[in-house]
């Protein structure tokens, strides 16, 4: 029976080389040019740590880090930025959590958004993955579809493709 996984997972390798690409940027910007500016990855817990010398120059931080990251291949969506940024001494830090995995609630969501397009599947949420199984390769696929066109605020991977 044909089936697939839906996943939602950022390359921490990826993620890396797009703060070491974000950090070179940032060294031969003029406008950053005698100020401070730290960037952190923790690949453990999956956040980043910016730290700059007021907060546009941190808005600006944020914008090239995304930049960088989408042209790696990492969705805009995969860095949580509720959290604001906080003055602490003479410097201004921020935050900002990458998305790793698929909570229960959003699990809910997209499996909820399958069976209200009325395909013929099944899905399955297992953890922080999603198995989707059908009869027709062409009905995943229309679940693909319309997992696409949700327009949830999650990056999401389809992989494991099975006929």
């Amino acid at each position: 029976m044909p089936s697939f996984d839906i996943v939602s997972k950022v390359d921490s390798q990826l993620l890396d080389n797009a703060v070491n690409v974000t950090k070179k940027e940032i060294t031969n910007r003029f406008d950053f040019k005698d100020s401070v500016v730290v960037i952190d990855l923790n690949k453990k817990d999956m956040k980043i740590n910016l730290e700059t010398s007021d907060d546009m120059k941190m808005r600006q931080l944020v914008e090239v880090l995304i930049n960088r990251a989408n042209k790696q291949g990492i969705s805009p969506h995969a860095f949580d930025q509720t959290k604001d940024g906080y003055p602490s001494g003479k410097t201004f830090k921020q935050e900002i959590l990458v998305r790793n995995g698929l909570k229960q609630d959003d699990a809910k969501k997209i499996t909820k958004i399958i069976k209200d397009a009325g395909l013929k599947v099944q899905t399955q949420i297992m953890d922080d993955i999603i198995r989707v199984t059908g009869k027709k390769i062409d009905d995943l696929q229309e679940a693909i579809q319309a997992c696409k066109q949700a327009e949830l605020s999650l990056p999401l991977q389809f992989e494991n493709m099975r006929s």
